[in-house]
């Protein structure tokens, strides 16, 4: 006859694995966030230092910064939904 010990010491003594997290580290859609934001930040400032250097060769007064700015910005827009907006 089975007892209730016998029970229990089955159910403790089985394979299951232990719940929680298995694995630490970031979050499964991390990746895409981070290329997401490297790609707008990339824009901004190569873009906004191609601006910067015309405005240095023409002697203005941050015009073409401001507008290389918008343009990566908007180049950086554009990557993100293009690469990661599937």
């Amino acid at each position: 006859m089975i007892g209730t010990t016998d029970i229990v010491r089955g159910v403790m003594a089985g394979d299951h694995p232990p719940q929680g997290p298995h694995r630490p580290g970031p979050p499964p859609g991390a990746g895409q966030g981070w290329a997401a934001v490297s790609y707008l930040i990339a824009g901004i400032v190569v873009w906004g230092f191609v601006g910067w250097l015309v405005d240095r060769h023409f002697h203005t007064s941050g015009v073409a910064t401001a507008i290389g700015s918008l343009v990566g910005a908007a180049g950086g827009i554009y990557l993100v939904v293009r690469r990661l907006g599937q």
